[in-house]
């Protein structure tokens, strides 16, 4: 039997604990997988999986196989495209990680682009402001906002994003605008919980620095839910632009605060510490790169 599709099967098993997801995933039967993954067992002579009736869990080698062997498919993969990119050039399956707000904004228009560029790449985009276990997912590379205190996560950084605050004109009608940034403690303030610090506000005026302590009705850890909570009028909502641009294009929100900047947000690509980046996945941290650079994106 080969030790590849063994491999491949118990990759597959032990990320969605089930034969019959990792079954479906790879487009062969239940029973087939299972005999894949017990066949390496046999190989190996050490159980993997530990099968119970409702899921299937890894047992100590399993997970220390876990860790290892993604990256050594996707090594061999990256080989086998190598050679015959050719006459077929860069193809196969990427995970990609990305939060919510972002990845609706920039990162799905950023993939349809590369895949213009490469026709026989396969995408997985996984949305979610959780962030995800990358080894265990199968994740191959995540887009994130802000910095990334994972220490298993490599990062290279692709750009920044400015930040803004903003308000509905009813909500300062009723409250008056803040000239100062100071003055946002006297406020109803949307917290996006996301952010690092989502209480302390933090601007700067031709070198001077200012952090203030806000507080309100409202924590959310959506931008797009603090966008919607200030156009309601709940609040002064403070973020990344992109989040509120529209908004502000169409009047339904008006920016503060115009003579301070509310800092940068730096824009990153991380992917598993120590593993070897496949041919696809360079690709795609390459073409991003220069992507976000070029495209003229109303961030701010």
């Amino acid at each position: 039997m080969d030790i590849v599709d063994c491999l491949k099967a118990f990759v597959a098993t032990a990320r969605a604990g089930s034969f019959t997801v990792a079954a479906e995933a790879m487009g062969v039967s239940n029973r087939l997988t299972s005999k894949y993954v017990a066949a390496l067992e046999h190989e190996l002579g050490v159980r993997l999986l530990q099968r119970t009736t409702r899921r299937v869990g890894l047992t100590p080698a399993g997970e220390e196989l876990l860790s290892k062997v993604p990256s050594l498919l996707d090594e061999l993969d990256d080989v086998l495209s190598g050679i015959s990119s050719g006459s077929k050039g860069i193809s196969g399956l990427i995970r990609v990680s990305a939060p919510v707000s972002f990845g609706e904004f920039y990162i799905t228009g950023m993939l349809s682009r590369f895949a213009k560029m490469y026709p026989d790449i396969e995408f997985d985009l996984r949305l979610s402001d959780t962030y995800e276990d990358f080894a265990k997912s199968g994740i191959d590379v995540g887009f994130r906002v802000g910095s990334s205190q994972n220490l298993t996560l490599k990062t290279r950084k692709l750009g920044t994003l400015s930040t803004v605050a903003v308000a509905s004109q009813d909500y300062l009608d009723a409250r008056g605008a803040p000239n100062q940034p100071e003055e946002l403690s006297e406020h109803r303030c949307i917290i996006d919980t996301n952010s690092s610090g989502p209480k302390t506000w933090r601007f700067s005026q031709e070198g001077n620095a200012a952090e203030v302590q806000v507080s309100g009705n409202f924590s959310v850890n959506s931008a797009q839910a603090a966008c919607e909570l200030a156009v309601a009028g709940h609040g002064i909502a403070f973020g990344p632009a992109f989040a509120y641009s529209s908004a502000i294009k169409s009047g339904q929100l008006v920016r503060l605060l115009n003579g301070f900047s509310g800092g940068e947000i730096p824009f990153s690509a991380v992917y598993l510490e120590g593993r070897r980046l496949s041919q696809k996945v360079r690709a795609l941290i390459d073409f991003a790169h220069s992507d976000f650079a070029a495209l003229e994106l109303d961030l701010g």
